[in-house]
């Protein structure tokens, strides 16, 4: 038996839903610190600390706008995958849009997921918990509507669009741009640390696109605590999402850590080490960034060292 990390005096298994069970790599990664973490053997891989949180959404914003403006001015179309969660960035980059009256109209926006229902129906904008709607409650309803991509440049993964959805970025020519964050167990976007074990070896997983996933619990109940007041019986149990194929097929990658609840407390510290700084691991999905160029940017609070906290 493999023993999970803790001192000789008191040794446990990992708990059966863990996909990562790799005890050495965990301790190793737990004890880079602050001072450490933006060290990367990859110089394409780089790693940014941002302490003040509303500096942390202004730069997310003006990533954002500023590709846009630059492909604009290039007179270039610009393709571009987009998650819903955080979404601070997203009232800033509209307001950054609004006032220089910069036309969106050679924009195309992919969503990367979408909840859904246990039967794999992904959830309509009617409902209020949808990425659809946050996305259009929070960006593109914000948006002047002669400054807006037409709204066939707007897509959304849903059960209709999901056979065509990365043959659709990829007709584009891929995405410009794909940001995103990191999950509690390493996904990015749905991409779920589980599927790892549907593939033969990491060619044919990072072939993969969008598809229909079974949510893995950490992920039911990371979003329960961030967006569904810590219920977890509000959680779909199914998405659609992107896949490796669709994100490392991006020119760029842009991903934004903001797991720090206050008070000393972040749910991300350890999974955005395991991430950047682990082994390139199927049962690890964002560790895939670490092959490719990626900035990858960091909320202070998510940064500070991985410690017990007894309160």
């Amino acid at each position: 038996m493999t023993f999970a990390p803790t001192t000789d005096d008191f040794r446990y298994d990992f708990a059966s839903f863990i996909d990562f069970r790799d005890v050495a790599e965990c301790e190793r990664v737990r004890a880079i610190t602050r001072e450490q973490i933006t060290d990367h053997a990859n110089p394409d891989f780089r790693i940014e600390v941002v302490d003040d949180k509303p500096e942390f959404y202004r730069r997310f914003a003006h990533d954002l706008v500023d590709r846009i403006r630059a492909a604009r001015d290039a007179g270039e179309r610009f393709v571009v995958i987009l998650p819903v969660g955080p979404t601070p960035q997203f009232r800033i980059a509209a307001d950054l849009i609004n006032s220089e009256q910069l036309s969106l109209a050679h924009v195309h926006t992919f969503n990367m997921d979408e909840y859904a229902d246990e039967h794999g129906q992904s959830a309509p904008l009617s409902w209020e918990g949808s990425f659809q709607r946050a996305m259009w409650g929070h960006f593109f309803g914000l948006i002047d509507e002669h400054l807006r991509p037409p709204d066939h440049q707007i897509h959304f993964p849903t059960t209709a669009t999901l056979p065509g959805y990365s043959d659709q970025i990829a007709e584009l020519g891929g995405a410009d741009a794909c940001y995103g964050g990191i999950g509690w167990c390493g996904h990015i976007a749905f991409w779920e640390s589980h599927l790892g074990r549907e593939y033969d070896g990491l060619d044919d997983y990072l072939a993969a696109g969008a598809r229909l996933v079974e949510l893995h619990p950490m992920t039911i109940m990371q979003n329960a605590l961030h967006s569904f007041g810590g219920d977890w019986s509000w959680v779909p149990p199914k998405a659609v999402t992107i896949g490796p194929r669709d994100i490392m097929g991006a020119k760029h990658r842009s991903f934004w850590l903001d797991g720090d609840l206050g008070g000393g407390v972040s749910w991300q510290r350890f999974i955005a080490r395991l991430v950047a700084h682990g082994p390139v691991s199927t049962a690890v999905p964002g560790s895939i960034l670490q092959l490719a160029r990626t900035d990858y940017t960091l909320l202070g609070g998510v940064a500070d060292d991985v410690s017990i906290q007894m309160s």
